[in-house]
């Protein structure tokens, strides 16, 4: 596949196909698109679900849409029709990787599935994002990311305390981590394909994703059968490790050791409570974490947050302020590691998104692209793959593809 804007990274010349919307398959190919690979995005002809959840807009094109389908091409292509399905089985002969994250069935109903496409290119790697996995008694039910949340117990230990409402994570990890979980299942396939010449299907699902980060609570139930609760910014195994608030705002404290607790109580002129039985190790602390917070609360709100950061950092403590987005966008660490890119838009020009959070040394990630437009790239795209003008022409006539 052709593309004047073949990104240079450590997947450059790899072809991918995404058969996805919404979050968690976007995020998949978003993250190979980021590493280099050439990605199109084909999606129905009214568009993904995606486009359409604003606001926020930036002109006509909805944020979210803009952030998660950087660096792809895109094409529009009704599959409901025979030569739609038809262009899919095309650019599958050039494809080394499909993402999709539909219904369990759904693309195999359109004769498009794996068994089928995999005939066509047996070194395809198929990967199938879903809510819960394409095997169990829950294989044919839809997903979401608040429903994986709530179903693998990261809901059940976010909040502020025992007793209180249950509380999902401010951003969508279980749409994140599946997508990133893809991702990775992606690239180990891919190795093996090219050590072996077979291709094959890569399964992976919210559920699961949002489970395996629940590696502390699950490890504590391992060990004794109990079940962890909500506690805040509070940590279940160390104290003093959770946010404080200062005069002007909000900051983290991470006396996560000994050594860190005893540079602490210096830090704050507070020398004597190194020796206080309640708060003498860190089992001590953890028992009596109220206590251990009342205390350093009443210290931490009588100077702003400024004071104590640099009164921690001086003294080897980790420590950080409590950014909301602005903030963070603006920290000078973000900036410095280029986090804040800028990326072109056919329609909107300078369109600001958020880099891949990787560095390689020899194969830089480029952000060359932004979001494509409804079918932007289709005439580009069917070009490529052997359409004759008179071909796209008569397509578009017929309302199988969007140009």
């Amino acid at each position: 596949m052709a593309d004047e804007f073949m990104q240079s990274g450590p997947l450059s010349g790899v072809n991918v196909l995404e058969l996805s919307h919404v979050m968690a398959g976007p995020t998949c190919s978003r993250v190979l698109a980021d590493m280099g690979a050439s990605v199109i995005k084909l999606e129905r002809i009214e568009g993904e679900d995606c486009r359409h959840m604003a606001p926020p807009w930036q002109g006509e094109e909805a944020a979210g849409f803009l952030m998660l389908n950087r660096n792809k091409r895109g094409i529009a292509v009704n599959l409901k029709e025979e030569r739609g399905k038809q262009i899919v089985r095309d650019l599958i002969k050039t494809t080394d990787i499909t993402i999709e994250n539909f219904r369990k069935g759904a693309l195999d109903r359109l004769g498009l599935g794996y068994d089928a496409l995999s005939k066509i290119n047996p070194r395809l790697i198929f990967c199938e994002i879903s809510g819960y996995g394409r095997t169990g008694p829950y294989a044919d039910k839809g997903g979401y990311d608040v429903v994986a949340q709530a179903m693998s117990g990261v809901m059940s230990v976010t909040g502020e305390a025992e007793g209180r409402p249950p509380v999902k994570a401010g951003v969508p990890v279980a749409d994140i981590g599946a997508g990133l979980y893809g991702a990775l299942g992606i690239l180990a396939a891919y190795i093996n394909c090219q050590k072996t010449g077979r291709g094959q299907r890569v399964d992976t699902s919210l559920l699961e994703a949002a489970a395996s980060f629940m590696t502390w609570p699950i490890a504590s139930y391992f060990a004794d059968g109990s079940i962890a609760k909500p506690m805040g910014t509070a940590h279940p195994l160390d104290a003093p490790y959770q946010g404080f608030e200062a005069s002007n705002g909000w900051f983290m404290v991470g006396g996560a050791n000994q050594s860190n607790w005893l540079r602490l109580v210096k830090a704050i002129d507070a020398p004597t409570l190194a020796d206080d039985p309640r708060f003498r190790e860190n089992p001590d602390r953890v028992k009596n974490l109220d206590a251990l917070v009342q205390t350093l609360s009443a210290i931490f709100i009588k100077k702003p947050k400024e004071h104590w950061i640099a009164a921690l950092e001086s003294a080897g403590v980790p420590t950080g302020p409590i950014n909301n987005v602005g903030e963070m966008l603006e920290d000078p660490q973000i900036n410095d590691r280029g986090m804040v890119r800028t990326v072109q838009h056919s329609d909107l020009g300078d369109v600001k998104t958020l880099a891949l959070p990787i560095r390689f040394s020899e194969t830089p990630s480029e952000f060359n692209r932004g979001a494509p437009t409804l079918g932007e790239h289709t005439d580009e795209i069917l070009t490529e793959i052997g359409y004759s003008p008179e071909d796209i022409k008569s397509l578009i006539a017929d309302q199988i593809v969007v140009a």
